[in-house]
C-alpha cells in the first residue's frame, strides 16, 4: 500500500510545538499522494487504541512513534508503546527499544552543528566543555552512532549544510539513513521522505522492513519531481 513513507511529523496531539492537527495532515497528505506517515510526537507515541481508531478511519498507512529528547541529542523511536522515565538517556531508550524489536534513528544530529555562531548548544553537544566538531572524522566519534539503528541525514527542519554533513558522517560509518520532513504544520510535509522498495500496510511490516536495512531518503516530492536525495557532500 506504501513504499513512500514520511518518517518524522508531529501533530498538535503529542507535540506543544506544532500547529498541525492529525486531521489536516491526512488533508495534506492526500493532495501529496503520500500514503505512509509515521506521527513522531515530543510527548511519546499516542495512546494505541486511540491511534488505532483514527488510523482505522483513513486510507493511510499510519505508524504511530515518537521523537525523544535525550543526553545525544534528539533519537527517533519506533516500536515502542509508550514513553518511560529514563527515556532521556539515550542509553536505556536505545536498550528498550531493541528489547523489544524496536527501531532508532539518531534524528537531524548536526543542527547546529556548522553554525558560526552558537548562542545555545547544538542537542548532540549539551556539555559546554565538549568541543563542536567542524569535521565528520571528528564528529563520527560521536557515542550515539553506536546505539542507533539509522542517522535521518534529510530532515526539514535542518539547514542543507548540516543535512549532507550528517550523510558524509553517515556514509563514513557505513550506517542506513532516513529523510523526514519534521513537519509541524502542512507546509513543507514530505519535504524529505523515505522509500522501500516493497509496499507495507502496517506497523509489522514496517518494523520489518527498518530491520532490513532496504530503504533510502528522496527528495522532491512537494514539487512532483521525486529523486533521491544526494547522500554525499562535495
Amino acid at each position: 500500500m506504501a513504499r513512500l513513507f514520511d518518517l518524522h511529523i508531529h501533530t498538535t496531539k503529542g507535540s506543544a510545538d506544532s500547529s498541525l492537527t492529525p486531521e489536516d495532515l491526512i488533508l495534506e497528505a492526500e493532495r501529496l499522494g503520500l500514503r505512509g506517515l509515521c506521527i513522531t510526537e515530543h510527548s511519546g507515541p499516542w495512546d494505541r487504541h486511540e491511534f488505532a481508531a483514527f488510523a482505522a478511519q483513513h486510507n493511510v498507512v499510519l505508524i504511530r512513534a515518537m521523537e525523544a529528547d535525550t543526553d545525544m541529542g534528539h533519537i527517533l523511536c519506533f516500536g515502542v508503546d509508550r514513553y518511560q522515565s529514563g527515556f532521556n538517556h539515550a542509553e536505556e531508550l536505545s536498550k528498550a527499544a531493541h528489547s523489544v524489536g524496536g527501531y532508532v534513528v539518531s534524528a537531524h544530529p548536526f543542527r547546529g552543528v556548522l553554525g558560526q555562531h552558537h548562542r545555545t548548544r547544538p542537542y548532540l553537544y549539551p556539555d559546554p566543555n565538549e568541543p563542536i566538531p567542524t569535521e565528520p572524522d571528528e564528529a563520527m566519534q560521536h557515542r550515539v552512532f553506536q546505539l542507533a539503528d539509522a542517522i535521518e541525514i534529510a530532515n526539514g527542519g535542518t539547514s542543507d549544510e548540516e543535512n549532507r554533513f550528517a550523510a558524509e558522517v553517515a556514509h563514513r560509518l557505513n550506517l542506513p539513513v532516513t529523510g523526514g520532513s519534521d513537519a509541524h504544520s502542512t507546509h513543507g510535509l514530505g519535504k524529505f521522505v523515505t522509500e522501500f522498495p516493497d509496499e507495507i500496510f502496517d506497523e509489522a511490516q514496517f518494523l520489518a522492513a527498518l530491520h532490513r536495512g532496504d530503504f533510502r531518503p528522496l527528495e522532491g516530492l512537494r514539487q512532483g519531481a521525486l529523486r533521491p536525495y544526494r547522500l554525499r557532500s562535495v
